[in-house]
């Protein structure tokens, strides 16, 4: 009987090392995360750096909604191919420092569970 038991339990050590083996890297509670991954998503975390600027021009300006149509390039903390689309931003008074045609650099985040425009800047011109 000693034995069975003992084989039974080398088996069950076994099949559970490749399971553990997949969960290395990641942290109690999010299985399925990956190690790269580990920390994606969780709104509260205090972000160690500020997203990376990402080069865009403002299409249309919404001061009543709050609202900014950007074609921008990739945003890569976001996961987010080029493309033109709306965005809210975090304070209202980045509205007020560009128009309809400007170059911009901007940085947008995960605010409140929706992606936001959280830092925005005119784009430096070439020919000063």
């Amino acid at each position: 009987m000693k034995t069975l038991s003992t084989l039974t339990l080398a088996i069950a050590m076994a099949a559970a090392t490749p399971f553990a083996l997949a969960q290395e890297g990641t942290h109690a509670g999010h299985a399925g995360h990956g190690a790269y991954d580990a920390h994606a998503g969780h709104a509260g975390h205090a972000s160690e750096t500020a997203p990376a600027l990402t080069d865009g021009e403002v299409k249309k300006i919404d001061k009543e909604t709050g609202k900014i149509t950007l074609r921008h390039g990739e945003i890569r903390n976001l996961n987010m191919a080029a493309m033109t689309m709306v965005f809210r931003v975090k304070d209202a008074a980045m509205l007020d420092q560009v128009n309809v045609g400007d170059k911009v650099r901007f940085a947008a985040d995960r605010d409140n569970g929706a992606v936001a425009i959280v830092q925005m800047e005119k784009a430096q011109s070439m020919t000063q």
